[in-house]
């Protein structure tokens, strides 16, 4: 599988403090790949330099380019979109108004089918479009926060933390979708708190602890793993102890 993003041996610091150290990672195309770890481990931080929000040490490639002479808005337009945390939306603008923003940097016919394709893939922002997005439900902030990403055909779609905050069954409803991404030809990176519904959905999976990431591997392999079991699954695998 080619590698659609590379991230080598970045860091991140805030000041004199080093928030993220020495941390290399990949995600290949129609790839669903997750970073897990605890509040305050530096997992935002990572989503934020790879989008240009912040500044790293190391190199990032997107598409076979380096991204080091970027922008945010030339990352956008190649084809990097991030959802952040707290889905920054226009609460007095209505939700087609939201969306619309996202699509700023494409043509009108484009723009007029990624608008069709996100009613698509979430049919309650079409029931809503006229309606204010500060009056949405979380879970609804949340799909009109994904559309207006994915309004400008992405190709890889960064989520930090799409979970936070929601009911179970809108949780479960958000990562179906994300998975449709992929299906779809888009490719995730997910940062987030709840490992286990990350982990069903991944290929494979980072853990990150104090801004490293101390585990790598397949999906499979870091659910089945007694220290993320024991730390971020709620369990431990019967016969053994957390290391």
């Amino acid at each position: 599988m080619s590698a659609l993003l590379t991230v080598a041996d970045v860091h991140i610091s805030y000041g004199k403090v080093e928030a993220v150290r020495g941390v290399s990672l990949d995600v290949g195309d129609n790839e669903i790949v997750t970073i897990i770890g605890a509040n305050g481990a530096g997992k935002t931080t990572l989503l934020n330099a790879i989008m240009g929000i912040l500044p790293l040490k190391g190199r990032t490639t997107f598409a076979g380019i380096d991204m080091a002479q970027s922008d945010i808005e030339d990352r956008v337009a190649s084809g990097l979109s991030l959802v952040p945390e707290h889905r920054e939306l226009f609460g007095t603008m209505n939700v087609e108004d939201n969306l619309q923003l996202g699509a700023f940097r494409i043509a009108k016919a484009t723009a007029a089918t990624s608008l069709e394709k996100v009613y698509t893939l979430f049919p309650r922002l079409k029931e809503r479009r006229k309606q204010l997005a500060g009056t949405l439900s979380g879970g609804e902030q949340q799909m009109l926060a994904m559309g207006r990403a994915l309004m400008g055909a992405p190709k890889l779609l960064m989520l930090d933390e799409p979970s936070l905050g929601l009911a179970p069954i809108i949780v479960a409803d958000i990562f179906r979708t994300v998975s449709e991404l992929r299906t779809a030809g888009v490719s995730v990176l997910l940062v987030e708190q709840n490992a286990q519904a990350a982990l069903q959905i991944a290929d494979r999976a980072y853990v990150m602890e104090l801004g490293e990431f101390v585990l790598s591997g397949t999906a499979k392999q870091i659910a089945s793993n007694k220290r993320v079991a024991a730390s971020y699954l709620g369990f431990q695998h019967e016969g053994e102890s957390a290391i």
